[in-house]
């Protein structure tokens, strides 16, 4: 939907407001008109029924605002004195349309210095849960959200079973795209393995301030681009178009940003012609094939030297070396292995499928594969590009998925021999709407990535993960799975990763402290 039909729709629901209020606010000495005007008659409503006028600011906060609702309805009520357990329920269940029923009915009595406290013990417990989900939800929605890391594409920078805390407020909190959803969860209501969420309506993409732009060699949560899964559940055998904001989250580094030219050359990432620079806590592993002298090494002698990814022993496909092969491991480990004089010989795997339309932009004629792309552009917002029938295959998913069917606009590319054709005419250059980001996986051999699926759009970014809060190892026994170390570390900075959980438990206890000999000066002083 766009701006324009959001705000039909949201003068079509003041009016279905007022409608079915204006007796509320009269009964209550204001005036009739007072319950039409938007944003007004909220702040007005929250008056009556003697809540803080910063509640206005929740009713316009997507998903959040649908819990807010309902809290409005049932308080509206009360300030009446509708207060019977059926009142609630009856708000609640019609989605509103019971306060149709009271306004043109019934008596209103306002009453003007009611008290806020809930009148049984069901009805605190009720109430603080309720604002405790408002609360959990306006932190997740737009400041901090909590991932796990599942797969291995970010070892060694970031380990499977790290749980981060993925920032919003670094690239500018967005607001949810789908606005009728269940708070906190993604896709799936666990447990009943439905969907979260209703298809429509779309609100348009917005997102406030943020402290700064992606940079390259930023770690990045993003929606997946290309994700059509369907998860709910996953047997049907149907397509499933996903909203933006509901396709799965995925977690690499960002290589590339808007304006470069980016270039793969042997498994090395090349920008504007230049090997990327990384950052001392980017652990990039490659492939290896190791000639030894005959001893094999055991899974706990390879976790000694840091190789703790897949690795198989044998002969490498093509290659005539009787040894070990490591399928990832850092420049830093195959150091510390060739230390022990067990090795031979080393060479880097660099694999090469000859040109597969696998790879972006899935043109065999382009001659890409896994670890060497041809130089091309990463768009850029208000960038002007070329378009021909040679470049066509980088642009075309953008055009039309990414700044036409998920911006509400009808794109459609088409050929008319060597032609291109955007909606029937012949497009030679392409004005971007949006920026693009190239992202990858620190583990070059096991993970899918922009190699696979191309651009990240601005719009599908989610944000930047800050803070590693607790990390897993489920291949140790339970007793060790922890991994300390790692536990309370920070994501991005130099040097190796330090943990501050002491100095956490320490803040811990000092409040704890404060709080009970605070509370203990309060009793003497009854």
């Amino acid at each position: 939907m766009s701006w324009t039909g959001w705000l039909i729709l949201f003068i079509i629901l003041q009016i279905v407001h007022g409608a079915g209020t204006w007796k509320f606010y009269k009964a209550a000495g204001r005036n009739a008109w007072e319950a039409f005007v938007p944003v007004y008659n909220a702040v007005i409503l929250m008056k009556i029924i003697n809540r803080p006028v910063w509640w206005t600011v929740l009713l316009f906060l997507p998903v959040v605002n649908l819990i807010m609702f309902m809290v409005i309805w049932v308080e509206t009520l009360r300030s009446f004195g509708y207060n019977r357990a059926l009142d609630t329920a009856l708000a609640v269940l019609t989605g509103g349309l019971y306060l149709y029923y009271v306004n043109y009915t019934q008596p209103l009595v306002y009453i003007e210095n009611r008290s806020l406290k809930p009148r049984t013990s069901s009805g605190e417990w009720t109430s603080s849960i309720l604002f405790a989900i408002v609360a959990a939800t306006i932190v997740h929605t737009y400041v901090m959200q909590p991932f796990i890391i599942p797969t291995p594409s970010l070892e060694k920078s970031l380990l499977t079973g790290d749980f981060l805390f993925v920032s919003k407020f670094h690239y500018g909190p967005r607001f949810p795209m789908t606005p009728v959803a269940a708070p906190m969860v993604h896709d799936t209501i666990p447990i009943l393995g439905i969907k979260s969420y209703l298809d429509r309506p779309q609100l348009p993409y917005l997102r406030l301030p943020g402290l700064s732009k992606v940079k390259r060699n930023d770690i990045v949560v993003f929606n997946w681009p290309v994700d059509s899964v369907n998860t709910y559940p996953y047997n049907d055998g149907k397509f499933h178009y996903k909203p933006i904001d509901k396709k799965s989250n995925y977690v690499k580094r960002c290589v590339g940003v808007p304006g470069d030219t980016l270039s793969i050359i042997a498994g090395k990432v090349h920008i504007n012609g230049k090997p990327l620079e990384l950052p001392g806590r980017a652990k990039i592993q490659h492939s290896y094939v190791f000639e030894t002298k005959g001893e094999q090494y055991t899974d706990e002698q390879m976790r000694s030297y840091g190789i703790t990814d897949g690795f198989q022993q044998g002969q490498l496909v093509e290659k005539d070396v009787p040894g070990l092969t490591v399928k990832a491991a850092t420049e830093e480990a195959v150091a510390m292995l060739e230390a022990t004089g067990n090795i031979v010989s080393k060479e880097q795997v660099v694999f090469s499928d000859g040109g597969s339309q696998r790879y972006f932009p899935y043109d065999g004629m382009v001659g890409n594969d896994y670890d060497n792309f041809k130089p091309f552009l990463i768009p850029a917002k208000g960038m002007t590009t070329t378009i021909n029938y040679k470049n066509i295959d980088f642009y075309k998913r953008i055009i039309e998925v990414y700044e036409g069917a998920e911006m509400n606009i009808s794109n459609t590319i088409d050929f008319k021999g060597n032609q291109v054709l955007l909606n029937g005419k012949a497009l030679t250059e392409y004005k971007f709407l949006q920026n693009y980001y190239w992202l990858m996986g620190d583990n070059r051999h096991n993970s899918e990535d922009s190699r696979i699926w191309g651009y990240v759009p601005e719009n599908h970014v989610v944000g930047k993960p800050v803070f590693v809060w607790m990390s897993i190892d489920q291949t140790k026994p339970f007793s060790s799975m922890v991994r300390w170390d790692r536990v309370f570390t920070t994501v991005h900075g130099s040097g190796e990763p330090t943990s501050y959980l002491v100095y956490f438990v320490v803040l811990l206890i000092i409040y704890f402290v404060v709080r009970k000999i605070m509370k203990i000066q309060k009793a003497k002083k009854k």
